[in-house]
């Protein structure tokens, strides 16, 4: 039976044959006498079978009949339509072991508490108090160095220009009161050089330290401002920014951040230091943040889902690739004062696998981005074009993809570039030539971050793309529904006359 244009007829005469879409996709229903539908529609919005009678009504008309419109998909953008009961088995059968063995993970490797230790009064390793400065006076530094004896008076030299510097001009006497502690009330006197790059304002907080061990006058010192106001106040703007755009979502991810760091501090952190290893708690912490980051923010569903098995796969491929290159590049991990001093606390702690930990760790947060968006894509094409096979949407996703992949990995590597530009400063300073400077381990370890990092974001999107491209063509009507037709001439199978 030939297509041809649209034609009266009644009921019984009606075959799909004769639906025919439009250049949208839409497919319509021929006219129909008063009185009769176009067909019970169900909740995938599918028409029913042509000759079928309503129960009074068509699909979006009013009592008494009237002109039919049937839409063979849906136009809606957002969330995605429920996959049916088969395929949600099939990604449960994936995940639920995978989430299991998480948990198990969790239980096993979980901490209870980082070790105590006896502080070395080194770095961070400091017992610290709340003060606050209650007076500032200006004196002249030679009375307040009139006890301290320059190293050299050779203006040639650093140590000398700096030893006169400490001689002249005007310095700060600040007295500060210890406002936490045992020792609230009492009162110590700091000396700010005025070449200092941080001076002392009166009624400002700061942060001092503590040691017990030293004479009474020389216990308290001031080492840092407190930052906690304007912390806060930034922490309070973000935090009103996302719920105002992103509404419930927002709520939801700074749930999901909250529940991110409580992991990094509960459980990644403390479990390295009671000597477990480094990789394995990374790999668990990862995958824990992961399931509750993505599952909350976006949902359980099977779009969530896909976005989770591509994100798990990159992260396999990171750990790989990671521990390969810093095997091979013999990075130890242990290359500034922070990594030295807690390499002396904790001499069992797997320093080259910390670092692993830091790449992977450091990798998720872009790697759900990547694989969330992609998803949501491929998802987002077959909603438009229900007719697209798996390899149509692999390469209509993979285009978005590109474009991702551009603005992600220059973003990751200027974001290790800025983190480590003092660094870069210094070599830069001492004219360096560049394989120089890429040979040292502190440059050495960003390079090998950034770099394996941007390998797994790379093949996060084909992956992930393929993974949803599959998944969304594979899906099959659940029981009772109607099946959508695998040709191209429209949704209907044509009924045999």
């Amino acid at each position: 039976m030939n297509r041809g244009p649209r034609r009266s007829c009644d009921d019984r005469a009606v075959t799909s044959s004769q639906r025919f879409p439009d250049p949208d996709g839409h497919r319509h229903q021929p006219e129909q006498p008063p009185g009769q539908s176009s067909g019970p529609v169900d909740d995938r919005g599918h028409g029913g079978r042509p000759g079928d009678r309503g129960p009074g009504q068509g699909h979006g008309q009013g009592p008494g009949g009237g002109h039919a419109h049937s839409h063979g998909h849906s136009h809606v953008h957002g969330p995605a339509t429920p996959v049916s009961k088969h395929l949600r088995k099939v990604i449960a059968a994936v995940l639920i072991p995978f989430a299991t063995a998480v948990l198990v993970g969790l239980a096993v490797l979980w901490p209870g508490g980082a070790p105590a230790h006896e502080r070395t009064g080194v770095g961070f390793d400091r017992q610290t108090e709340q003060g606050e400065v209650v007076r500032i006076e200006k004196v002249d530094c030679r009375d307040v160095n009139a006890a301290q004896v320059p190293p050299t008076e050779n203006p040639t030299t650093p140590e000398g220009r700096e030893a006169a510097a400490a001689q002249q001009g005007q310095c700060t006497k600040a007295t500060v009161e210890v406002t936490s502690g045992d020792d609230r009330g009492r009162r110590f006197v700091e000396i700010v050089q005025p070449d200092a790059t941080r001076q002392l304002d009166n009624g400002q907080g700061v942060v001092v330290a503590y040691a017990p061990d030293a004479p009474r006058d020389l216990q308290y010192s001031v080492t840092d401002v407190d930052r906690t106001l304007p912390m806060a106040l930034l922490a309070g703007i973000f935090a009103l920014a996302v719920v105002a755009v992103g509404r419930l979502r927002g709520v939801m991810a700074l749930v999901a951040l909250a529940v991110s760091f409580a992991v990094l501090t509960l459980f990644i952190l403390p479990a390295i230091l009671q000597g477990s290893n480094p990789l394995l708690v990374a790999v668990i912490g990862a995958s824990a943040i992961m399931l509750i980051a993505l599952y909350s923010c976006h949902g359980l569903n099977a779009r969530t889902s896909v976005a989770v098995l591509g994100t798990l796969v990159s992260l396999l491929l990171i750990g790989l690739l990671g521990s390969l290159f810093i095997g091979w590049a013999s990075l130890t991990g242990n290359t500034d004062d922070n990594t030295g001093l807690i390499h002396g606390l904790y001499p069992d702690i797997d320093m080259s696998g910390l670092l692993l930990a830091g790449v992977i760790i450091g990798s998720l947060g872009v790697l759900d981005d990547v694989t969330v968006t992609q998803t949501s894509a491929v998802w987002e094409l077959k909603q438009a074009d229900p007719r697209m096979g798996p390899r149509a949407l692999y390469r209509a996703g993979i285009r978005i993809g590109r474009d991702h992949i551009a603005s992600v990995v220059n973003t990751l590597v200027l974001a290790y570039a800025g983190a480590a530009l003092p660094l870069l400063l210094l070599f830069s300073i001492a004219q360096s030539s560049v394989g120089t400077v890429a040979n040292s381990e502190l440059v050495a370890e960003e390079i090998v971050r950034t770099l394996v990092g941007s390998i797994g974001l790379v093949a996060s999107v084909p992956v992930t793309t393929a993974l949803a491209a599959l998944v969304v063509s594979a899906d099959r009507p659940s029981d009772g529904a109607p099946a959508p037709a695998t040709g191209r001439g429209g949704r209907g199978r044509r009924r045999k006359r």
